[in-house]
């Protein structure tokens, strides 16, 4: 029996490699003799640079830059060849705040462009930006100006740092910005597509889990879109409809000649998880939270999609499920939670190893139990 185990990490909790080894380890007090192959995914988001580095290889270097709340953290990047790997998370990734100082009218993206910069100083010609996990929700204003873009008021006074200074933008300067992009590849490596405004926008969707309150919702979505259409007018007209990754830096990257890349895809294309999965009998993914916007893009969407084209049955289990979760059906064949119970946040990321455990064991012994592998329940599995 080949049960392949392709996660992505639950957020602010484990690394995806654990996640996988974790599951592994339940699964295989049920089933001992199975083969087990761990291939940990990731969508753009935190993991990400660990994926690429260990399917292309390369070095990890580390570099100094400005965190998300101004202060310096050393953030990791990869260099292979000419290529430049660079997540976002590590310069301006939401567990880089503590929750209590969460505020994304106040984050910055600065430490992203820092990295670039870093990048092209070590001579990289293709630079791979994975966007997720962000703290911010800038529009990538503060990359920007990293990168000699000046962010000016009517009075030519810089804005300042955050997405609530975004209302105050009268223009952009770009004269200074690094001539060296124009002569380099970027791709920006996202999670999810979505707008940079509106009600499935940047703002809407994802700066409550950054700390906003519905009123700086309202203020950052509006800062926003007066933000984009500046940028339109005086970098690079844009499609601001899929410019809403990371809190908008897709924007600011889409801004500097980027292509969008589904970040999933991608990684899973680089990982080799297609081969893999053609032979196995089972496939077991799984993220922090599964939800309706698993379905955007996320890994565990991509991994079952992969496991479809080759009949295999895969199932999802997650650190919590959210709304929407019926719209999941279509795609797995069962989705769990590995909360046992009613908890705190903190008990959830504390014990989130002995859960998961626990809750793998669980599976594997109800697949056990029903003769699941190899027999009819509605469908057609391996043997």
């Amino acid at each position: 029996m080949k049960i392949v185990i392709a996660p992505d990490a639950y957020k602010e909790s484990l690394a995806a490699p654990v996640v996988a080894a974790c599951i592994r380890d339940g699964f295989a007090d049920v089933f001992p003799d199975a083969e087990f192959v761990l291939r940990p995914v990731a969508d753009g988001g935190e993991g990400t640079l660990d994926a690429l580095l260990a399917s292309l290889g390369g070095e990890r270097r580390r570099h100094g830059v400005t965190g998300p709340l101004g202060e310096c953290v050393a953030a990791q990047w990869g260099l292979a060849g000419d290529t430049a790997l660079i997540e976002l998370a590590e310069a301006a990734g939401l567990a880089l705040v503590p929750p209590t100082l969460r505020d994304p009218t106040h984050t910055t993206s600065y430490g992203v462009g820092e990295l670039m910069r870093a990048a092209l100083d070590a001579g990289a010609r293709r630079l791979t930006v994975t966007l997720g996990g962000s703290a911010t929700c800038d529009g990538g204003a503060g990359l920007l100006q990293a990168l000699g873009v000046r962010l000016l008021d009517e009075h030519d006074r810089p804005i300042g740092f955050g997405g609530g200074a975004l209302a105050r933008l009268s223009r952009l300067d770009a004269s200074g910005l690094d001539p060296r992009l124009a002569d380099c590849t970027v791709d920006a490596i996202c999670d999810v597509a979505i707008p940079l405004t509106g009600p499935q926008g940047a703002a809407v969707l994802f700066a409550p889990q950054k700390g906003a309150s519905p009123a700086q919702v309202a203020e950052l979505d509006a800062a926003l879109a007066h933000y984009g259409a500046v940028l339109r007018r005086d970098l690079r007209d844009i499609p601001l409809e899929a410019a809403g990754a990371a809190g908008g830096c897709a924007a600011a990257l889409l801004a500097l000649g980027a292509r969008l890349v589904g970040g999933a895809e991608h990684v899973l294309q680089r990982i080799g998880l297609d081969a893999e999965l053609a032979d196995a009998d089972l496939a077991i993914t799984g993220e922090g939270r599964m939800d309706a916007q698993t379905l955007r893009g996320k890994a565990p969407y991509a991994v079952a999609q992969l496991a479809a084209r080759h009949g295999t049955p895969v199932i999802g289990i997650a650190g919590s499920l959210g709304d929407g979760i019926g719209e999941l059906a279509a795609h797995f064949q069962a989705v769990f939670p590995v909360v046992p119970g009613p908890c705190s946040r903190e008990q959830a990321l504390s014990d989130a190893a002995t859960n998961l455990r626990t809750t793998a064991r669980n599976v594997a012994a109800t697949l056990r139990l029903g003769g699941w592998l190899g027999r009819e329940a509605g469908l057609k599995f391996k043997s």
